[in-house]
């Protein structure tokens, strides 16, 4: 037979785009439409239809940029459609403006009882009509005039990020709104053969299965009738019947479909439009469900069904209904599928404790699986902070995005810095908005890594970012696909069904240690800084709100403002989702971030400063000599002792000198100087008489370096940055300040570019540690400012904090893995060192770091460690960035990682000084310095008990006391949401109101104590 199959593929795909999908609504009539514009942000239902409509006309424009218009469409269904077999249904198109399922405009439908009925977007086009021929419509779309903000993912600069330069011009052209009639077989035929031709296009040539499908769709091109294509539906799909009854290979690859719709919680849209997307989503899905009684939809992210429950009543209702039948299935048991890399040890596990809590409100359910599908790496915290939330799973597909290293496996066990492990998944299809094609599956089966040892994968399905969740479309492919000859088999179900297969398959999966680091999007350490600021702010205040308000409700009876902590928390954590907090989201979306971050940080500091009002009821003794200071760190600062007030010891005097080659600042621990360009040159601990600083390698080195990444802007350093950089050691002035006997500083000004930058270096009389506070006025675009501190220390590795611990990393290149990781993310600290000395660079709000080895003058090596304090990427927001910074960083000397611990802590939590307050003793004490008081605050069910949160801080097996000042009645050992362990797996005695503890290496512990 001579080879004409790729003719008859063409001629196959002409038949069905010329034919077939034309004949799918075999009759259309036109509905009569009047209009509203809102004139400015959305407003609900019931005040939209009390509005005054105007007769609006198919072909007009409508919709500004972030505008909304409300359609009133009315009707009748011919009656000479009486008769007709088919489905009646409404077909809208708002003037879709490209192929993608998302990003532009989009639809909600209401009845005019206000009842949503279904959404609209542009692969998703459809509204039931249940009435019949004669019977009259009546529904008002709520239409969405989105932008497209660049989702060509060409990267290049726009106004619409931004309401406020987006513009007013209507930017959608309304194309239909048409009532039809849907020829059921018609669709049936078009889906048979869409699910055959993706098939055949991923078998091989040489299979005879191959062949017989191509020549069943010539049979059934050669025998319907083009003009009459309704009429022979039947035939077409009689043709094709055998072909699809043919079952699948006994050892096909098992696929779990389970419905879903990414919904970024704000990205290229704000949060507000977020709200709708989800509405409109989740109102798709439930249309779905009523029609198909197998299809299983599972939706992350308490906080999208907290907002349908708060401003979509009804449908919140629905929802709960068919979750309680488990097909509405909530998952992940967080708050938001957040960021893994920036957020703290205690946000993190916020998220699971409001996820979880509201989730077994509202549904009665625990997810058991988290879903962080779409987040920039993941820390090598998360398993211990998951497990210890009593999740069992985790599911991700990012680091199918690795530029460079490909994971060696799907499914594995992951561990976490103090051993724990968690169950994990990579889908091998590598998406999380499957349409569940041939090719799809074909690459699931062709992908998966653990052949031989397992078969079964999960693939999410459904289109995201407002295009609308799962179609009709994907479930008819997951329907002919679950046992079809040459193709994996498919099974709609739950993600739990997946994981409970999965681990029965697979009892001893492999295990991959330590941080799931992502080869990709290294920018979002640094992008949007004043974002990040807001956020590890806010983190340390709500410690602070919470420590002291849980010591005035035990000390002085103080009631504790459990629902304005919970709102706030609650805050933080939305804005620690994944393109928020990362820094990868429009202007607007980090306006209100910032707006947000200044409000948070207000009430919060109105609750510590009621707090301590409170604590003067029944203090230890007012104190003569000075203000109070209130020490919120887990460490004792300036003889303040760890989480009390007192007043500080008699800083000890600075001295300080200037000469001709610069300035010497020295107390008891450290001698400093700064040469005349504002360089540090010398950082010499006294004890010892050893020299931090390598000669003629100076550090407080500022470096700026071009900024251009091959694509994703505000996601992405490339490591070509590294041949571009220049180091800015000009100076306008520099000058010693010694305005106070117990610190002396020296200020330092530069210019640079369109940019300004003030630097203030300063040692206090009792410090380890050079404090310098950076204050820059940045104007530069696609430029990356680093701080760099060269060390002489010769580090194989170097510490960085994460959430309860810190990781190692290489500070060499011997491996690809190694290379890969030429920006990373760090806490508050980094720490290298050699045995019995080590070199501390701490931050308030920075979280990008390169760590490298550079080649000594005199042989060996010396360690670089270089923060990166601002990038000024021009997409998504041309203008992030823009405006005055204010960072501080440190350098200390310290042998260990608790020195470091410590100094992060110092410098994120400065005292607080409280002129006429109290002394307070510290409501928590911990007897070992390496057990370190995380969090205190008062039980989440409101008992009044005593929750204390603590971590293993070295690395190291430990033994310790924790005591609380306060009577007690029992003391246990508690899971993150405070519920009791029923096996301790640290507290190993009890002794009145102290906890006597064993931990492990970067063990995380929650106490509750039983208030009597």
């Amino acid at each position: 037979m001579h080879d004409n199959s790729t003719l008859v593929r063409a001629r196959i795909a002409r038949f069905v785009e010329e034919r077939v999908k034309p004949a799918i609504h075999v009759a259309r009539a036109p509905l009569t439409l009047t209009a509203w514009e809102v004139p400015d942000e959305p407003v609900p239902f019931a005040e939209a239809v009390a509005q005054a409509f105007s007769p609006f006309a198919v072909g007009s424009p409508w919709g500004k940029p972030w505008g909304t218009t409300w359609f009133h469409v009315t009707g009748e269904v011919p009656v000479e459609w009486a008769g007709r077999a088919g489905v009646i249904e409404l077909v809208v198109d708002l003037g879709f403006l490209s192929g993608q399922a998302g990003f532009q405009a989009e639809g909600l439908v209401f009845d005019p009882s206000g009842r949503i009925v279904k959404a609209i977007e542009p692969l998703n086009d459809h509204v039931p009509v249940d009435v019949g021929p004669g019977g009259r419509i009546d529904l008002y779309i709520e239409a969405a005039s989105n932008p497209d903000v660049g989702s060509d993912w060409s990267f290049r600069p726009t106004p619409v990020g931004d309401k406020s330069t987006a513009g007013t011009e209507p930017i959608y052209r309304l194309r239909r709104v048409d009532v039809a009639v849907r020829d059921t077989e018609v669709w049936e035929l078009q889906a048979d053969i869409w699910t055959l031709t993706g098939l055949m296009n991923e078998l091989s040539d040489d299979l005879p299965r191959t062949a017989e499908i191509l020549r069943a769709l010539e049979s059934v091109v050669d025998r319907m009738d083009p003009e009459d294509v309704a009429g022979t539906a039947q035939l077409g799909r009689a043709i094709l019947a055998p072909v699809l009854a043919q079952p699948a290979y006994a050892s096909a690859h098992r696929v779990v479909a389970v419905g879903h719709a990414h919904i970024d919680s704000a990205w290229l849209w704000p949060v507000r439009e977020t709200i709708r997307k989800c509405a409109r989503t989740f109102s798709n899905v439930l249309d779905l469900m009523d029609r198909d009684p197998g299809f299983v939809f599972a939706a992350s992210s308490a906080q999208q069904y907290a907002w349908m429950k708060e401003h979509y009543r009804e449908l919140f209702e629905r929802i709960r209904a068919r979750a309680a039948e488990g097909r509405f299935v909530p998952v992940g048991g967080m708050w938001v599928e957040s960021d893994t890399n920036m957020p703290g040890g205690e946000a993190l596990v916020r998220q699971f404790l409001a996820g979880k809590a509201f989730f077994m409100r509202e549904f009665g359910i625990e997810p058991l699986e988290v879903w962080l599908p779409d987040s920039f790496g993941y820390s090598a915290a998360l398993p211990q902070i998951a497990t210890a939330a009593g999740s069992r799973y985790f599911l991700t597909q990012k680091t199918s995005w690795n530029e460079t290293n490909t994971m060696p496996h799907h499914t594995f066990s992951w561990e976490g810095i103090d051993g724990s492990r968690i169950f994990t998944h990579f889908p091998p299809v590598d998406t999380y908005n499957s349409v569940l094609s041939g090719e799809e599956l074909a690459k699931a089966q062709r992908q998966y890594a653990e052949k031989g040892a397992s078969n079964v994968s999960l693939v999410p399905f459904g289109f995201g970012d407002g295009g609308g969740g799962p179609t009709r479309e994907m479930l008819a492919a997951a329907a002919r696909t679950a046992s079809l000859e040459g193709s994996p088999t498919v099974r709609v179900a739950s993600p739990l069904a997946f994981f409970e297969e999965a681990e029965r398959d697979y009892p001893n999966p492999p295990v991959w240690s330590g941080e799931l680091y992502l080869e990709f999007h290294r920018g979002t350490y640094t992008s949007q800084a004043r974002t990040k600021a807001g956020n590890r702010r806010s983190e340390h205040l709500l410690r602070e709100a919470e420590l002291w308000a849980a010591t005035a409700a035990v000390r002085a009876g103080a009631e504790y403002p459990h629902e304005q902590l919970a709102e706030l928390w609650h805050a933080v954590l939305l804005l620690q989702f994944h393109d928020i907090l990362p820094g990868s989201s429009i202007a607007w979306v980090h306006r209100e971030a910032e707006a947000n971050y200044a409000r948070i940080a207000a009430e919060l500091e109105d609750l510590i400063a009621a707090s301590i009002a409170a604590l003067d009821v029944g203090a230890d003794a007012a104190l003569d000599g000075g203000p109070v200071v209130f020490n919120a760190s887990p460490f004792a600062v300036s003889g303040v002792a760890a989480m009390s007030a007192g007043v500080v010891d008699t800083t000890p005097a600075v001295h300080a000198e200037q000469s001709a080659g610069g300035f010497v600042l020295e107390n008891a621990r450290v001698r400093v100087v700064i040469d005349q360009h504002g360089l540090l040159t010398s950082f010499v601990d006294v004890v010892t008489g050893r020299d931090a600083i390598p000669a003629g390698r100076p550090g407080n080195l500022l470096q700026l370096f071009r900024d251009t990444p091959t694509q994703w802007d505000a996601w992405d350093i490339d490591q070509h940055y590294q041949r571009s950089g220049i180091e800015l050691r000009d100076v306008e002035s520099v000058e010693l300040v010694t305005d106070d006997p117990g610190r002396a500083a020296v200020r330092v000004e530069r210019r640079f570019g369109a940019s300004t930058v003030s630097q203030l270096l300063t040692l206090t009389g009792d410090a380890a540690a050079l404090e310098i506070e950076t204050t820059v006025d940045w104007h530069e675009k696609q430029k990356l400012l680093k701080l760099a501190f060269p060390v002489d220390v010769h580090a194989e590795r170097a510490a960085s904090e994460v959430q309860f611990g810190h990781v190692h990393r290489a500070t060499h290149v011997n491996t690809s893995w190694d290379a890969a990781r030429f920006e990373t993310c760090a806490h508050r600290w980094v720490h290298v060192a050699e045995p019995g000395f080590g070199v501390t660079i701490a931050n308030d709000s920075t979280y990008g770091h390169d760590i490298t080895r550079v080649a000594g003058s005199n042989g060996g090596t010396t360690t670089l460690v270089r923060q990166s304090l601002l990038r000024a990427p021009l997409f998504p927001d041309p203008h992030s960035d823009q405006g005055r910074h204010r960072l501080r960083s440190s350098i200390a000397i310290g042998t260990d990682v608790l020195d470091a611990a410590e100094e992060g802590y110092r410098l994120n939590l400065p005292l607080r000084a409280v002129v006429g307050a109290s002394a307070v003793s510290a409501l928590v004490r911990s007897d070992s310095p390496s057990i370190v008081i995380e969090s205190v605050k008062l039980a989440e069910d409101r008992s009044g008990d005593l929750v204390v949160r603590l971590y293993e801080a070295r690395g190291a097996r430990t033994q310790g006391v924790v005591t609380v000042d306060c009577e007690v009645g029992g003391i246990v050992e508690s899971d993150l949401l405070e519920r009791t362990i029923a096996e301790p797996t640290a507290l190993i005695g009890v002794d009145g109101a102290s906890a006597e503890l064993n931990l492990r290496p970067f063990q995380l512990v929650t106490l509750r104590f039983a208030r009597s």
